[in-house]
């Protein structure tokens, strides 16, 4: 068990975000990361479909000997999580929307999340989003993303499209005076550079990415299944759609 890889996966390429957070505090361990991009984007899909798409995975990816399987994906993890954790007796690492830090740090009393319209929609994030409110007396305004997992998935983060969408969406959003803003997708530190560009200091972004590989090395620390041995770890990468352009992408990642 302690050799076997952690799986990871995500509707695309956007879960390469917390596969990279992951390789940095685990650097021992082996991991398999699976990318759904023929199927990709997910965020307008029913729950039903992500379920669907969620367990194909989850199946291959156990198939392939995962010890854990880490739901890089925000719209997976509201969606299909449950489901997934009631069906499989293997461990999952899900994510979700860090309102909670963002409650923390705002000076404003304003936090801002971009998301995608599945994630905002769905009744989990409400109530996520009800409690902090109501208990924290602090004002969560939403924003859509449309369109920005499409820019990452075609590497097109830079394109004067996506430059445009995210001045739209980034200005609605500072408009309510917010000052912290939360990433609800896992493609969205793809677009960083862009957005800090743009907010011009207004407001900090808050990548749930880090936390969720802290998760994941405090649960197999908890079942004892930190790889101690010194074979070199692999990192296997699979796609459902173009194997070249997800090696591409992490090239650009490392290199």
């Amino acid at each position: 068990m302690h050799t076997q890889p952690i799986g990871i996966f995500d509707s695309g390429l956007g879960g390469l975000s917390v596969w990279q957070e992951i390789r940095k505090i685990l650097p021992a361990e082996s991991t398999m990361y699976y990318a759904d991009s023929a199927n990709c984007p997910y965020g307008t899909r029913s729950k039903a479909e992500i379920i669907t798409l969620s367990e194909n995975i989850v199946k291959h990816l156990i198939d392939k000997g995962a010890k854990i399987i880490v739901v890089a994906c925000n719209t997976v993890t509201i969606a299909a999580i449950d489901y997934l954790r009631a069906h499989y007796t293997i461990p999952f690492v899900g994510i979700e929307p860090a309102i909670k830090p963002a409650t923390l740090y705002t000076r404003t009393g304003k936090v801002g999340v971009l998301a995608t319209q599945s994630t905002l929609n769905s009744d989990k994030f409400q109530d996520i989003r009800a409690y902090y409110t109501t208990n924290s007396k602090i004002e969560v305004f939403t924003q859509v993303g449309y369109g920005l997992v499409e820019a990452v998935e075609n590497q097109a983060m830079d394109s004067p499209e996506t430059i445009a969408l995210l001045q739209e969406y980034l200005g609605n959003l500072l408009a309510y005076k917010v000052d912290q803003i939360v990433l609800g997708c896992t493609h969205y530190p793809f677009l960083l550079p862009q957005m800090e560009a743009i907010v011009g200091g207004q407001a900090s972004f808050l990548n749930p990415a880090p936390a969720v590989a802290r998760q994941t090395k405090a649960l197999l620390e908890k079942y004892a299944w930190l790889n101690q041995s010194s074979t070199l770890p692999t990192h296997t990468l699979e796609t459902s759609g173009n194997q070249a352009v997800l090696e591409t992408f992490v090239e650009g990642l490392f290199f």
